[in-house]
């Protein structure tokens, strides 16, 4: 027993960035689903992440065949092979790529200092969004797996590598078809956890103004991390080549983040407050018929 508390407890000292986001996403997922949601799916996404990695570490598929280092499962918790803040590190991911989807494809309603999301069940669960996230988060994984690749140049360490080296940075392209399916069944894993409907709140849930940029704050935010990391280590082609995948697509989903705003029309509003009718966008909508 202490020997595992020991384990945990170095898992934690050893990857602080990982926990870190792992508690920025419980703190942006509980507030928009509730506790036993985000619960459920952090154990459904592990698990999914889990069985990927070692189908992947054993069979090549899907990521094509690598193999783990193991030089800290004395420090830190691995399971069957497999560190266990890797797989972990798959549920924030899988999240912010899902909430950023929201906030591309759902109308935007803006109200002093506050945005909100006018999202439906019919939005969430739709494949255009399962579609959008899985691909937010294959595109992240191809500027986080060329610098963890590297982690022998800075704190994460080199615990992992590929049978042969790839094309992309020494990354192979079949670890991103891997991703992109992955991707698509944690999305898809939170979409069934998320469909039941509900008529009242749920615990957990709670209004937070301007919640549905703090999704895509998370996933920028990672982002920034393995940018400034590769930047760190000296690796400017890398740093750059990620930067100019996301120019465009940034800069395509402000501009129409910005026209969007508070273009939806009253079905579209109407459909938000009958699926979601505890949402704060209510709220401002009864106080406003109050003051006519």
């Amino acid at each position: 027993m202490e020997h595992s508390l020991d384990l945990m407890l170095g898992t934690i000292t050893m990857r602080p960035y990982v926990f870190a986001f792992f508690g920025a996403y419980l703190l942006v997922c509980v507030p928009h689903v509730g506790w036993r949601r985000t619960a459920l799916f952090t154990l459904v996404g592990y698990i999914i992440s889990f069985s990927s990695e070692w189908l992947s570490v054993h069979t090549g598929f899907p990521y094509g065949w690598y193999y783990y280092i193991d030089t800290t499962s004395h420090n830190e918790l691995w399971v069957a092979g497999v560190p266990f803040f890797d797989s972990l590190s798959y549920v924030f991911l899988a999240y912010c790529s899902y909430a950023t989807a929201l906030f591309i494809l759902s109308p935007l309603k803006a109200s002093r200092w506050n945005l909100a999301t006018l999202e439906t069940r019919r939005i969430r669960r739709s494949i255009s969004v399962l579609l959008l996230a899985a691909i937010l988060q294959t595109m992240l994984d191809v500027v986080i797996d060329p610098v963890a690749l590297q982690g022998g140049r800075w704190f994460l360490g080199q615990i992992y590598g590929y049978r042969e080296v790839g094309i992309h940075f020494g990354v192979p392209l079949s670890n991103y078809g891997g991703w992109l399916l992955t991707s698509i069944c944690l999305v898809g894993a939170f979409q069934v956890i998320d469909a039941r409907r509900l008529s009242e709140p749920v615990a957990g849930v709670v209004p937070i103004p301007s919640h549905c940029l703090l999704g895509p704050l998370l996933y920028l935010s990672v982002l920034f991390f393995n940018v400034t990391t590769a930047l760190a280590i000296g690796e400017q082609l890398m740093a750059l080549s990620a930067l100019l995948m996301y120019l465009l697509p940034l800069v395509i989903v402000v501009l129409t983040a910005l026209k969007r705003v508070n273009g939806f029309t009253k079905d579209q509003l109407g459909d938000h407050l009958r699926d979601y009718p505890w949402s704060p966008v209510g709220n401002s909508v009864k106080q406003r018929n109050q003051r006519r």
